[in-house]
């Protein structure tokens, strides 16, 4: 978020007659120090006749030298400058361990440096009475301790606009209990001193900007926008450099605190230093801040005018783009995260947790409600990340642009994590029913095993333990792990006897020539051993044996061209009986595509995995056909 401002300052001198101008110094640049970015700055003089040179004090702080060689009757001198407002945390910085607590000594060297932001007069009686209750314990943060002595000089010195010259002595300070800007940052400055902590006096301009919203709680701030010549203090913290304490409001500087000189004494910070021969003198100045630029943000949103601008420039490009036949996609992906859990590694680095499904599907319920009303909810592998010993899921949302159904019965879709009731028997008869919603005659089918060679392999491999590997017996149960047995189990005991699913190899024909294929895959075997793991079925059949020149070159419609509309209801059967509205053909196993639909039974649901599919046309004749058969059968399924 960026506010940039346009500062003008003007202080002005009118004569009632010409007087001679001595030679003046001009403190009113931005100092070299200033965490404030300025874009742009310019001085003005009046008269113009007149020398100008820049210069640094020894300090650095920049100064103008001014010079007229000739009487004049006014001398103004303006100010022009441009700040970028960027929020600044006024506690970002580090501190040497040796000065991270209070108290500290600085090192030889840098206190030579230091010396003339170190010297100090012996404390007058108010100040150092009032030195004596400051609260010294043995081992505070250096920080917390600016901050409380901060903030009590805020508390216990009243601001005034005193127009007076010159700056009140501290002990004249304390005993008034009030003072401007000026006086409490010399006081400030006294009491780092006397506390052993180099301290400079800084003058420069103070912004204040009116904030959005009224805050809850605490002061309102301005009610416009505001800037004026202002004073602080800098501390000297070693690590951290010179530190800017406002013992006016009994902050740390920000943002708005712009400064312009920084030195030992406020003599030497004077705005603007010179002289001039006796003579009547009107003096006038002013300080004004504009914002010039604002970005958008959550407080101060768009304007109406700039919504307005907004929209017509995107009508103006839509209507450009539907005159070139350009479409255009775009692709979000937001990261939630648990309100009440924001911490667990479940949030953070694993891929799954015993709340983040749970929400998630809840999400995604909600979204179904709002966006997808009948669609289907597609459960998928999400991305692989590097590190991760197993992909992400994904919940995907799948409905028609057109309005017209893609799923008509949503009782017909099962919730995958809730347990279910269906028998194992009901795969294998879902299988060849879905068989002849397509057309085909069941000959392709295959029933597709767990590899118990590979399952006891992996209970041989599955001790686990804080020894190393070479104490362990791999023949004691104690050493497993609970998912390691859980799924041991599953594999081995209650999946013995029957098998894992079922599989009907499944290939959409040419585009050009619409229609199904199957093939019988490995006639040679009775049925199909699995690949090793415990996925969903469709990614562990063998596919690898299968020869993949069979599989024909991915058809990529042009983006330009004109999409048919899909058919309202394709694949329910039609009043001659015949269920398939495309053509089917079974090919040889040589010519065989690796690709097939899987049905089996995890806990209690049944599973129907698809396969790749390469129309949209041909995805909704698979799905009608699926949700044909599970309202024959009246059993609801998960497409995977």
């Amino acid at each position: 978020m960026t506010i940039k401002v346009a500062l003008e300052h003007v202080t002005t001198y009118r004569f009632e007659r010409p007087l001679e101008l001595g030679p003046h110094v001009v403190r009113l640049r931005p100092a070299p120090h200033s965490r404030t970015p300025i874009d742009a700055y310019s001085l003005r003089v009046e008269p113009e006749t007149h020398f100008l040179n820049w210069q640094q004090d020894p300090f650095g702080n920049f100064q103008a030298r001014l010079v007229f060689p000739e009487p004049a009757t006014c001398l103004s001198i303006t100010v022009d400058l441009i700040a970028d407002m960027t929020v600044i945390n006024p506690f970002d910085f580090f501190l040497e361990e040796m000065a991270e607590h209070f108290p500290f000594t600085y090192e030889p060297e840098l206190r030579a440096d230091l010396t003339p932001y170190l010297g100090v007069a012996p404390a007058e009686a108010p100040l150092g009475e009032w030195l004596s209750k400051v609260d010294k314990p043995d081992k505070i943060r250096t920080i917390d301790f600016l901050v409380a002595l901060n903030q009590r000089v805020a508390a216990e010195i009243d601001y005034s606009v005193r127009m007076e010259p010159g700056v009140q002595t501290p002990a004249t300070t304390l005993q008034r209990g009030v003072g401007s800007c000026r006086d409490s940052a010399w006081l400030l400055v006294h009491i780092l001193r006397h506390l052993g902590l180099a301290a400079r006096f800084v003058s420069g301009y103070l912004v204040q900007l009116k904030p959005d919203v009224v805050p809850l709680d605490g002061p309102a701030g301005p009610n416009t926008d505001f800037t004026d010549l202002h004073a602080w203090t800098e501390v000297f913290l070693p690590g951290a450099g010179w530190v800017g304490l406002d013992p006016t409001s009994g902050l740390f500087v920000g943002e708005g605190h712009i400064p312009l000189a920084a030195t030992p004494s406020p003599a030497s910070a004077a705005p603007i230093s010179g002289f001039l021969e006796p003579g009547e003198v009107d003096f006038s100045f002013s300080n004004t801040v504009t914002r010039i630029h604002e970005d958008p943000r959550v407080t101060m949103p768009y304007t109406e005018p700039q919504w307005t601008a907004i929209n017509l420039l995107g009508d103006r490009v839509d209507r450009r783009l539907t005159a070139g036949d350009v479409r255009l996609t775009m692709g979000g992906e937001p990261t939630f995260v648990a309100v009440s859990d924001m911490e667990s590694d479940e949030w953070n680095t694993t891929a799954d947790g015993p709340t983040k499904r749970r929400l998630a599907t809840a999400l995604t319920e909600r979204l179904f409600e709002r966006f997808a009303t009948g669609g289907v909810i597609h459960h998928g592998q999400g991305k692989w990340y590097p590190g991760e010993p197993l992909p992400r899921w994904q919940q995907a949302l799948v409905w028609r642009a057109d309005g017209l159904p893609l799923w008509q019965n949503p009782k017909l879709l099962a919730d995958p994590f809730t347990a279910g009731e269906v028998e194992a028997e009901m795969a294998e008869r879902f299988t060849h029913v879905l068989a002849d919603h397509l057309g085909f005659d069941g000959s392709t089918l295959r029933s597709a095993w767990e590899d118990p060679i590979h399952q006891l392999w992996s209970e041989a491999m599955l001790p686990q333990g804080p020894a190393p590997a070479a104490e362990l017996d791999p023949a004691d149960p104690a050493l497993m792990t609970e998912q390691g047995r859980r799924r041991l189990t599953e594999n081995l005991d209650a999946r013995a006897g029957r098998p894992a699913g079922w599989v009907l190899p499944l290939h959409e024909t040419k585009v050009d020539r619409p229609g199904w294929s199957t093939s019988n895959w490995i006639t040679r075997r009775s049925h199909l051993f699995l690949l090793p793991g415990d996925s969903p079925l469709g990614y562990r059949l063998p596919i690898t044996s299968l020869r993949w020149d069979a599989v024909p070159p991915p058809f990529e419609p042009s983006p330009f061209a004109r999409l048919q509309p899909l058919p309202d209801r394709p694949g329910a059967a039609p009043a001659d009986g015949n269920r398939s509205r495309r053509p089917v053909e079974v090919v040889v196993d040589d010519d065989a595509p690796p690709t097939a639909l899987c049905i089996e039974i995890r806990h209690g649901n049944l599973f129907v995995f698809l396969p790749p599919l390469g129309s949209a046309g041909a995805a909704l004749e698979l799905l009608t056909a699926i949700e044909a058969t599970a309202e024959e059968l009246n059993t609801a399924v998960v497409i995977e």
